[in-house]
């Protein structure tokens, strides 16, 4: 009988522990491999998670980051939307993010991105002037007149706006960076490219679990 009292007594005490062991461990955490905005910004659709990729033309790591986001963005479920948000904080970037939102105006986008991303990074071109942006589209077959209409409408520059007011709200510090749904902000720093996606997988579902909330 005192047998069984003790081996009673000694599964009680293991209970705690078994609890603690069965508490899922949280992956990542705030501070440490991503950074909580202080204030949310805007996403396009509020329907669903968003996630923003802060990238430069220029960027040579944003050139690499762009092989491994390609086919990740791919895979995202139906709840998510994959923006990009090029980041400008020098004259000559405003001309890259005009060149993206013209391709994406023209619908050229998936012609152009990559090129425009092979220009800067493997042909050496620095794309400081509109006419070598606009020789690039043109080698993807738009036509000059085109381009050039909406390169320099009121809607190009706009948008552009809307980048710069979106980075100081993301309180940008380099690129690439993805943005969770407008609070969460991931760099490089996290460890590496890799990770950074699989921190924005964390962060998706546990924005996901919280709508449902």
């Amino acid at each position: 009988m005192q047998r069984l009292i003790n081996l009673f007594f000694f599964m009680v005490l293991l209970l705690p522990v078994a609890a603690c062991q069965a508490e899922p461990e949280v992956a990542y955490k705030a501070g440490e491999h991503y950074e909580v905005l202080p204030q949310p910004v805007a996403t396009i659709d509020p329907g669903k998670i968003e996630v923003a990729e802060v990238f430069w033309y220029g960027c040579s790591h944003c050139f690499h980051f762009e092989s491994i986001v390609e086919p990740w963005k791919k895979s995202l479920p139906e709840d998510v939307n994959f923006v990009g948000v090029p980041a400008v904080w020098a004259p000559v970037m405003e001309l890259h993010a005009k060149a993206y939102y013209t391709a994406r105006a023209l619908k050229v986008l998936d012609k152009m991105h990559i090129p425009i991303f092979e220009a800067m990074n493997l042909k050496k071109k620095k794309l400081q002037s509109e006419d070598e942006i606009a020789a690039l589209f043109v080698d993807q077959g738009v036509s000059s007149d085109k381009f050039t209409k909406v390169f320099n409408s009121w809607g190009i520059s706009q948008q552009v706006k809307i980048a710069q007011s979106k980075q100081r709200g993301y309180r940008t510090q380099g690129t690439p960076e993805l943005v969770v749904n407008g609070k969460y902000r991931i760099s490089t720093r996290a460890g590496g490219q890799q990770e950074m996606l699989k921190i924005a997988e964390f962060l998706i579902e546990h924005e996901r679990q919280q709508g449902r909330n």
